[in-house]
């Protein structure tokens, strides 16, 4: 780390934080079900859906045996994980969803 940070600044950014929620998708039994890529379509058009809602902020599908994707939301984590408990993956048993509160900062992107 070649960048110094002070203690005001840590208490400054602190003080800017906002709540999000962070969703993490792990695969789950089911993901090569019978009729699992319809499925998967399906979840995808959703997720999508709800980042031009505003609902998610952040979208990372993850390329990975294990982990499917990460989505951070806009929403209290109650209503996030009722939101993802809709999900078809979740639903069919092929992906299974954990959902915790976080913060973001302003000016915070993926770039």
């Amino acid at each position: 780390m070649s960048t110094t940070v002070t203690d005001e600044q840590i208490r400054a950014l602190a003080a800017t934080a906002k709540p999000y929620s962070l969703a993490l998708l792990q695969w789950g039994p089911e993901r090569t079900m019978d009729g699992a890529d319809a499925i998967e379509l399906e979840h995808q058009r959703r997720m999508v859906s709800l980042r031009a809602e505003g609902v998610i902020a952040i979208l990372c599908p993850v390329g990975s045996d294990t982990v499917a994707g990460v989505a951070i939301m806009t929403v209290p984590a109650e209503e996030a994980a009722e939101i993802m408990a809709g999900d078809p993956c979740v639903r069919a048993g092929m992906m299974r969803c954990e959902v915790h509160p976080c913060h973001g900062f302003p000016g915070d992107a993926l770039q």
